[in-house]
């Protein structure tokens, strides 16, 4: 199979009739062989109900419904899951994304050899309460991933490889970082299509300011399980025992020049009654805390099983074994 086209979605049932015709009007003009992937993220409205019609017109369409909303990067994990095609194409529901691009896509993955081609809207059609934070975000992305030549890392138009979307882990929030996460995994090869990019024709969009900054405390987080997720003691380990180190010179010197001055005659007060002498014990007490958290994280080593487990009501031409 030439191409597998998921789309993940929460309530578009206005938008799936038009897209499903324009996907399928661009996989007839070019001949490719292909399924389309709709993932129902626990709609409230028809959307499934169109699904289900969609797939009994044409045996090309698959359908994943959720039994609640989980969110986008469970959707595209299903979907990457249940995918087939030499190429795997991913892009958004709501008709901002156009298919007339993806011949153009799956000629960049399958000649020019990239492992992912990002989409970027270089002209959009969003609000600036969208535009400006999206902007920012992608500024930063860049300087953290190492992923320089990307300027819309969120971009819902995307191809992979097969074997990219089979060997990289999505969940939580982590879909706006799937090039970040390609680049850890190995696939080098990286690129950008300038996208056009359309007003949305129905619904609202489901951006908020709380995305914004889930963004960058997800960015923070993928940033720290890539370099320390493995070896979580690099990093506690060795601030803790930096801290116990400074906390032990500090009680050390405490005690020398109390050793000092009675070795004079000065008496003084009792250590105890010194607040540096309780701070260098917390500093201790701190150090070795640190060192004890990233030894058990160690020992766990980030594994949680049951992590990427979500409730599936119902699905539609969904190969089983995969």
């Amino acid at each position: 199979m030439d191409i597998s086209v998921i789309v993940p979605l929460y309530n578009e049932e206005e938008s799936l009739p038009e897209l499903h015709a324009w996907i399928r009007r661009v996989m007839s003009a070019n001949n490719f062989t292909y399924e389309i992937i709709f993932v129902n993220d626990g709609s409230s409205d028809g959307s499934w109900d169109v699904i289900e019609r969609l797939s009994k017109d044409d045996a090309n369409v698959r359908g994943i419904k959720f039994r609640r909303n989980y969110g986008k990067s469970p959707a595209l994990f299903c979907g990457f899951k249940a995918a087939k095609g030499n190429v795997v194409i991913t892009m958004d529901a709501d008709l901002q994304d156009s298919p007339d691009e993806i011949p153009e896509l799956y000629r960049m993955i399958t000649q020019d050899g990239y492992d992912l081609v990002s989409g970027y809207k270089q002209k959009r059609y969003d609000p600036l309460s969208k535009t400006i934070p999206t902007k920012l975000f992608n500024a930063t992305a860049r300087a953290i991933s190492g992923v320089k030549n990307l300027h819309d890392f969120n971009c819902g138009l995307k191809a992979y490889k097969n074997v990219v979307v089979k060997n990289i882990e999505v969940y939580g929030e982590m879909h706006r970082y799937i090039p970040y996460l390609a680049k850890e995994a190995g696939f080098k090869k990286i690129g950008e299509k300038i996208v056009h990019h359309q007003a949305r024709k129905y619904g609202t969009t489901k951006f908020g300011i709380n995305r914004f900054f889930n963004g960058y405390l997800d960015l923070i987080t993928l940033w720290f399980l890539t370099n320390f997720g493995k070896k979580p003691m690099h990093v506690f380990g060795l601030l803790g025992s930096f801290v116990f180190f400074i906390g032990f010179v500090a009680l050390i010197w405490l005690f020398v020049e109390k050793i000092i001055n009675l070795t004079n005659g000065v008496y003084g007060d009792l250590l105890s009654n010194h607040a540096s002498f309780f701070i260098a014990l917390t500093a201790m007490l701190l150090g070795t805390q640190l060192f004890l958290a990233g030894f058990l994280g160690d020992l766990i080593s980030r594994n949680s099983q049951g992590r990427n487990e979500y409730l599936i009501e119902e699905e539609i031409n969904i190969d089983k074994q995969n």
